[in-house]
This record gives C-alpha cells, structure tokens and sequence, in this order.
C-alpha cells in the first residue's frame, strides 16, 4: 500500500469516528432538550427536577466536546541552527532523506524520548511542527543510532501522522471530558462505550503508523541503527529516574549542578547499574504479548519486522564519531543543561546553584547530607563505639526504637530497622572522615572511604554485618585501621571543615 493511499485511508477513518462522536453526542445532548421541549409544551404538568436533570446533562456534553485551541507550552529549551550546527545538520539530512521538511521549533526535553507533533492551532488547523529530543537518550545513544531514531520520527512526518495526531488527541481529550464530567450518570455510558471502541481503532492505527516509520527508518540508513536505539531504550528508560533521584535530587538540594549527560554516561556503564539495564532490557525483548490499547508494537515485533528489512552498511571505521554519544551534537552542554534545569525548576533557584564536578560530589554533596543524619539522629547513636557496632548491625532493633524523623518517617519495624541500618553507615563515613579517610563516590557508585592504599565501603560492610558475613577476624583488622578507638559515634568532633564537606 503507497504511503498517500494508506494516509488518504487513515485520514477517512480519523474523520469518520470524529464524526461519529460528534454525531453520538450531539444526538444525546438534543435528545435531552427535545424532552425539556416534550416536558414543557406537551405534559400537562412540568416535571421540575427532569426538566433540570436534562438541561444539565445537555448543557454538560456541549460544553465537553466544546473544541479548545491548543495552548503549547515549551517542554524544554528550545535548540537554535546557530547555537547548535552540529545538531541540526544531522537533522537536515534526514529531513533531505526524507522529503520533508524541518520542524518548526526543536526543543531539548527531560526524557529518554524522541518524539514529532504538530502543536498550537485549532483541531490541527494552524499548527506547526515541533521535535522534542531528550537529553537522556541523546547521550545514551550513539550519533548512528540516535540518525535512524530520528528518521524514525521524520517517518510520523512522512507517513501524515502528526496531521492526524492533532485530530485524534482533541477528539480523545473530549471523549475524556464528557465520560469525566458526566460522572456516574447513566449518560456516561454511550461514550465510555464509544471512547474504548476510538481507542482501540486509533491505536490499531498507531502501531500501524509506527511499523511504517520503521520502516522508512530502514530505507534511508539501513535497520542496524533503529534496532540498537530500540534495543537501548527499555534500559534506558529505566535507569534515568533512577539517576535522577539518586544521584540529580540530592546534589540540587545540597546547591549543586553537576554535569547532567556526563553523569548519565557514567550512570549506566557502572557494573552494577548495567546488570540492570541488560535485565529490563531482556525482559522487554521477551515480552511478545501486545495490548489492543498500546500506542506501540511489542518490541520484540518492531525488531523482527527490522531485521527482515536491508542491515544497511556499518559505521566507516574512519568515522569514529558515528560510535560516539549522540550528546557530543551539542554544542556548549553546561550552558543546555542549566536552560534545562531552569525550565523544570525556575530562574531563581536554578541561579542559586554552583557547577561541581562528579568527583567532588561525595564530600560536597553527600557528607554533609550524612553529617545532618547523624546530628539529627543523636539520641539513637549516642553510646555506639566500633566496640558495639557490629553487634547493632546484626541486631539493629535498639537504634531503630530511637530513630526520630521530620513528618511521616518510616512507621513499619522492618522500615525502620532498615533506617536505623542506613543510620549506623552514615554515622561510620562521618567518623571515618573526621579520623582522615577522604569519602569518594560517583554516579552509580558506592560510597567508598579511603586513606593510603586502604578502602572501605560502609554502606556495603553495614549490609555483610547485618547478614552475619563479616568474620570476626576482618572485622578486628577494620576496628584496629579505622582511627575511631573509642570514639562515640553519637559524638562527632566540631570541625568546620569537615562541617562544610571539605577532605
């Protein structure tokens, strides 16, 4: 089937079940005002509480498929062709490749996502076309398979179905208002009806859309890029709030910007994060059930389709860059991730932070979050040497009973003696730093102390402790290097260097 037939048909359809709603719920609201007229001209007597009852519900649909113009906001910083060369230079060769022409607006967006639309206007009429890119996957991917990423996207352009997109999403939007506002009447019946019949027609037509986009991907640079951006994508996907939470949240809270891709990079490729990644990324290659309300194909049959698709030719050699991150397109990075932070979180607070480096993170970041458990936490901790540390580890109950919080803190004895455990490795980094071991970490890393050519892990010894596999031996040769003696944990010396994270 040519792409103008197969759009003329998916064209045909979208206007079809448009009309169809319409239709459904102009015929429910008019039936309603043709009783109040019944009621009113014809019925000897007026039945007040119908005749309101209906008035309502007619004046409820109307105003539900009422159609909004579409207010876009920005979803991230908007990328220019002066600012970013590199970038849009790739993006105009696939434009070229694909016969169409570039969007409008590019914006660089929090997501491990790429994605087209056509936004602004009414019901699509006067829209434009936009690109969101995210930063993530931009990093995550290399420039080759973020090219067959992106064509992809140009496939939803040449394909027609970001002019259709805008015709199905309004009309999805008022199905959603009318079945909200309607409530549990029996009026919300018919179009809770129509509106999973619409979903599960024009999402037939978004796997279908999607298939073809491939499709056009594996045309223009083989199928070896799309399917390694594919194959990335689910692991991806789930290690960047992972990131984000772990490693982002606390450096902001503590005042601090560090390198967003840069840390994302290194995120991923610690070993232990990137068993993580292959695991999700196996089970999404083994899922081949699909959802008759997906937006998408299953990956494993979007990869299949493919790989009965031309390879294409591998990366020249002499081509490095093809193998290099899809996040070295962008030109001036600090600059693009602060505009980024400052969408997501505002101008001011955003200006308050300071650039650090990821090695700086474990005694600028980290230490001090550590140092104000342990301050807060010292009626729990007082009396705790390395003498009683190991028998608390194994038994934490008595530091768990103490533990205070601000707010909802861990209610659960489980929850809370998994707390008082976190508790006891925070109270031994901040007595392993005031004794003179320097705190490391980085993203995806444990927190690791060292001095001289000794290291020490605490978060992982507190968690061996705790299971009972530390011998007595190797935790006595610990007791005897760590510098503590005696020292209450509960009772960290006053150094206002070590207060300010400094090693």
């Amino acid at each position: 089937m040519s792409t103008s037939f197969g759009y003329v048909l998916r064209s045909i359809s979208a206007l079809l079940l448009m009309i169809g709603f319409y239709g459904l719920a102009l015929a429910i609201a008019g039936g309603l005002l043709y009783l109040i007229y019944i009621d009113v001209t014809v019925a000897s007597t007026i039945h007040l509480r119908l005749v309101i009852g209906a008035l309502i519900g007619a004046a409820t649909i109307l105003w539900a498929i009422l159609p909004r113009p579409d207010r876009f906001e920005p979803p991230g910083p908007e990328l220019g062709e002066r600012e970013q060369p590199a970038l849009f230079e790739d993006l105009r060769a696939v434009a070229d490749g694909t016969g169409q022409a570039m969007p409008e607006e590019v914006y660089l967006v929090p997501d491990v996502n790429a994605w087209v639309s056509q936004r602004g206007g009414v019901m699509g009429f006067g829209s434009r076309r936009v690109m969101g890119l995210g930063l993530p996957l931009l990093q995550g991917l290399t420039r080759d398979q973020m090219r067959g990423v992106i064509a992809h996207e140009f496939g939803h352009y040449h394909g027609g179905d970001t002019r259709l997109g805008p015709l199905l999403y309004r009309t999805r939007a008022a199905i959603g208002r009318t079945v909200e506002s309607l409530g549990n009447s029996l009026l919300q019946a018919p179009f809770r009806w129509y509106g999973a019949m619409f979903l599960r027609i024009t999402h037939a037509t978004s796997r279908r859309q999607e298939f073809a986009a491939d499709a056009l991907s594996a045309r223009l640079f083989g199928s070896r890029p799309l399917i390694g951006g594919l194959r990335a994508l689910p692991g991806l996907t789930e290690a960047f709030p992972a990131f984000w939470m772990q490693e982002i949240i606390p450096a902001l809270n503590a005042g601090y910007r560090p390198p967003l891709a840069e840390g994302f990079a290194r995120f991923v490729a610690h070993p232990r994060v990137a068993a993580e990644v292959a695991r999700v990324r196996d089970v999404a290659l083994g899922e081949s059930a699909g959802d008759p309300y997906d937006t998408h194909p299953p990956l494993p049959e979007r990869i299949a389709a493919l790989e009965r698709l031309g390879a294409g030719d591998p990366p020249s050699d002499a081509s490095a860059a093809d193998a290099s991150p899809a996040a070295t397109l962008l030109a001036d990075p600090d600059r693009l991730e602060r505009s980024l932070l400052i969408h997501m979180y505002g101008e001011e607070p955003v200006s308050k932070l300071n650039p650090v480096r990821w090695e700086e993170c474990g005694a600028k970041v980290f230490l001090p979050e550590y140092r104000n458990q342990v301050r807060m936490q010292k009626r729990a901790l007082s009396g705790i040497t390395l003498s009683n540390f190991a028998a608390l580890t194994r038994d934490p109950s008595p530091v768990a009973r103490l533990l205070v919080f601000p707010g909802d803190g861990p209610a659960g004895r489980k929850e809370r003696r998994l707390a008082a455990l976190q508790i006891l490795a925070s109270a031994m980094i901040v007595g392993l730093h005031d004794a003179g071991w320097t705190i490391r970490t980085g993203p995806g890393e444990p927190v690791v102390m060292s001095r001289g050519d000794r290291t020490l892990a605490p978060f992982e010894l507190v968690d061996r402790l705790h299971q009972g596999k530390v011998p007595a031996d190797e935790w006595n040769a610990i007791v005897a290097v760590a510098g503590l003696g005696e020292r209450d944990l509960g009772e960290p010396p006053v150094d206002p260097a070590a207060a300010d994270g400094v090693t």
